[in-house]
Parts: C-alpha cells; sequence; structure tokens
C-alpha cells in the first residue's frame, strides 16, 4: 500500500464533521493525525464520532494542531463565519483544503486559488460532494437550452447560515451559461409582500426554504407551453456526502491552485 493521506477535520464535532472522521478511520488509504473543534476539545475524535477511540485528541487551535501534526489535507466543514480563516491557517502551512462549507463570496474564491499558486498547493471547495447533486445540476444546466423558464426551490434545516444554498447558486450559475437572460413572469407583475417572489438571479427565481425537520432537498422546476419538467435531489443522510468528500481527499495531492465545486471529478 502507497503511503497514506494524512487528514486533519475541522468541525471534527459537528455533525458533518462527524461523518468525516468516520470517513476518514475507515478508508486504509487515509490517516487520521489531527481534528479541530472548540466545543469537543479534549474527547478522543473516534470516540466522539461513535466509533472506538483512535488516539486523537479534539483540540481547539488549528495552527498549533497544523504545526505538531503537519497533515496533507484538512476537511473543513464548519461555518462561513470561520472557513476562510481555517483556509489561510491551512495554506500557510502548505496544507491542502477540501472544503464543504458554504457561502463564499467570489472575492473569497479568487483569494484561496492566489494562496495555493503561491504555496504550490491545491484546494478544493464544493457547495455540494454529493454525486446526485452534482447530476442534478448537470441535467438542469443540459435543459435549461431548451426550456429557458426556470425556478428553484432548495429546502434545508432551520439552523442553516446561507440562504440560498451553494448548491443553488451553483445551480442559478450553471443555468445562466446555457440560456440568456429572460426575465419571466408578467412584465407588471408587483409583489404586495416584499420578498414574495424570491431571490432575483439573471432573470429567474431562487426561493430558500427553511424549517425543522428538513435535512436537504433541491428542486429545478422547468416549464414550457402545456409541460413542466422537475429535476429533484434528496439527500437523507450526512454519510451520502462521504464518497465525494473521500474522492476529494484523494484528489486535491495531484492539483495546484483551486478548484471549485466537485463536477470536475465526475466523468
Amino acid at each position: 500500500m502507497s503511503e497514506q493521506i494524512k487528514v486533519a477535520v475541522t468541525g471534527a464535532g459537528g455533525r458533518m464533521g462527524r461523518e468525516v472522521v468516520k470517513m476518514v478511520l475507515d478508508d486504509p488509504e487515509l490517516k487520521l493525525v489531527a481534528a479541530v473543534d472548540s466545543s469537543a476539545s479534549g474527547q478522543d475524535a473516534g470516540q466522539l464520532a461513535g466509533k472506538e477511540a483512535c488516539g486523537v485528541t479534539v483540540t481547539g487551535d488549528l495552527e498549533t494542531s497544523l504545526l505538531e501534526t503537519q497533515p496533507d489535507v484538512m476537511i473543513d466543514f464548519t461555518t462561513p463565519h470561520s472557513v476562510m480563516s481555517n483556509i489561510r491557517t491551512a495554506v500557510k502551512h502548505r496544507v491542502r483544503p477540501v472544503v464543504g462549507t458554504t457561502g463564499f463570496k467570489p472575492e473569497d474564491i479568487a483569494e484561496v486559488d492566489k494562496l495555493c499558486r503561491e504555496q504550490r498547493v491545491g484546494a478544493i471547495v464544493a457547495p455540494n460532494f454529493s454525486i446526485g447533486a452534482i447530476l442534478m445540476m448537470k441535467f438542469a444546466e443540459q435543459a435549461a437550452k431548451y426550456m429557458p423558464h426556470v425556478e428553484i426551490i432548495e429546502y434545508h434545516g432551520d439552523q442553516k447560515l446561507d440562504a440560498p444554498s451553494g448548491t443553488a447558486v451553483q445551480t442559478a450559475e450553471k443555468i445562466s451559461r446555457s440560456r440568456k437572460e429572460l426575465k419571466q413572469g408578467n412584465p407588471n407583475e408587483k409583489e404586495t409582500i416584499e420578498g414574495a417572489r424570491g431571490a432575483y438571479y439573471d432573470g429567474f427565481r431562487i426561493h430558500s426554504v427553511r424549517l425543522p425537520g428538513v435535512f436537504a432537498q433541491q428542486e429545478v422546476i422547468f416549464g414550457g407551453y402545456g409541460q413542466t419538467l422537475k429535476i429533484r435531489h434528496d439527500s437523507y443522510d450526512r454519510a451520502g456526502y462521504m464518497p465525494g468528500v473521500n474522492v476529494a481527499v484523494k484528489k486535491v495531492m495531484g492539483i495546484e491552485g483551486l478548484v471549485f465545486g466537485f463536477e470536475s471529478f465526475i466523468d
């Protein structure tokens, strides 16, 4: 077996972070060397994730942890408020970020790419690591060529911090590449309650639903004369993202600069 890829996990105590820890521990090609989460500091990362003790203690300081363990890759599922700081710290120490946290601005993406190229390391930032979600976006991009009237409805739990979701924004960007800007609906339309028609993007609308009990779903609805087409993806468990994260950890070792979006790795 080739040398294991050493992995640090930030947000290791969170729901996604615990799934990431399990994925890393279950893959003999990967080695968990660090886990960072100030809310779970002092706990064994394996036990925190519901597995046997693995000997990696969760710490609260990312930079110290990186210096002490020298990982190859940092997997980040934290919050939009902390992710850029985590990336800057990782790249400074030539640790490759694989990031599923959303809420990036265009200037953030440009900065990450610049930092990575300066340090000659790779990074992967993906709004969604689910294979099914990537296919949904690909199909929506294709459909928009033929059915340009479209709206997006995305559903997440009520604790999600950003709206629209990163997946919805990425889907909208892909749709816009396949159609000219087309302002939909009645030209004299007026919202009697502000925001009723959703967020405006290149002529169409994005609607964000936030409710307890919801995990993650997205529906792209195309309308035409006498017909509609609905492309929908439903996620039921965080484990569904892990095969994509696993692929990204291995792919990032061979790239330089930032790759935004996971679809680049799906033929």
